[in-house]
């Protein structure tokens, strides 16, 4: 038999655990970005050479690029995991 949560319960996601977990997930998807860019340029040289013919800017706006949409879809991930928890508990 399922227990029955109180109306008034906040989600976990509003906590300041809930954002401490939302923050892991996030940096760890930018820690993900930030090594698929790695391998990227290692395992292929032709973007290594667009990035060079680019000058430094575009090499910084290409790994943070990278880093930013791993980092949201981490975070989002998290959501999605941090709202199924809360209802399974």
């Amino acid at each position: 038999m399922r227990t029955k949560k109180s109306p008034n319960k906040l989600p976990s996601l509003i906590s300041p655990t809930g954002v401490i977990k939302l923050m892991t997930h996030a940096m760890m998807g930018a820690a993900l970005g930030l090594i698929f860019t790695l391998a990227l340029l290692l395992a292929n040289p032709a973007v290594a050479e667009l990035l060079n013919h680019g000058g430094s800017g575009a090499a910084f706006v290409f790994v943070v690029t990278m880093v930013t949409t791993f980092a949201i879809g981490a975070a989002l991930t998290g959501v999605v995991f941090i709202l199924n928890e809360d209802k399974e508990s």
